[in-house]
């Protein structure tokens, strides 16, 4: 439960939901400089799917390298991502974090913001509300700069700043 609410005094408050759960998947892309890259899709998480998100930003970099930091999940170390990897070391190349730590990675910061502020607070009640208010929720923080900017300030991840 995020938030809070009120209501009349001696009064419980009750905030409507369905009690259904949904889910999606998210892969982004932060940059200490305040870009955004992401994807919102509904089926899982794949090696085709990173592949594809990797070559949009290879695409959108024009030329220039990528440095992708990335944690050790397991479509990460995949044999499909690295040969991809291997073929493209001009364009791109992956870094790895230690395993199990996720208080090193920016982007799972974004993760946390996009799950209280998308999808708690707005109490979606079917799928594709919940899709529209992530996707909603993304662009406006690509919109704003300075916010994807203040994820690189936590002590913790001040060393990709």
């Amino acid at each position: 439960q995020a938030g809070t609410s009120y209501g009349r005094k001696g009064e419980t408050p009750v905030i409507s939901g369905t009690g259904q759960r949904f889910r999606c998947s998210m892969i982004s892309a932060i940059t200490n400089r305040g870009k955004l890259a992401f994807m919102v899709f509904g089926q899982k998480f794949k090696a085709s799917v990173f592949i594809g998100f990797m070559k949009r930003l290879v695409r959108h970099n024009r030329g220039r390298k990528v440095f992708f930091i990335v944690d050790e999940h397991p479509v990460h170390v995949s044999s499909k991502v690295k040969k991809w990897v291997e073929g493209r070391k001009d364009q791109i190349r992956l870094f790895f974090l230690p395993g199990y730590s996720p208080d090193l990675n920016p982007d799972e910061l974004l993760n946390q913001d996009v799950k209280t502020n998308a999808v708690g607070r707005r109490r979606p009640h079917n799928r594709v509300e919940m899709l529209r208010n992530v996707r909603s929720y993304l662009w406006s923080t690509q919109r704003r700069p300075q916010k994807v900017r203040a994820y690189f300030q936590h002590p913790k991840v001040k060393y990709a700043a």
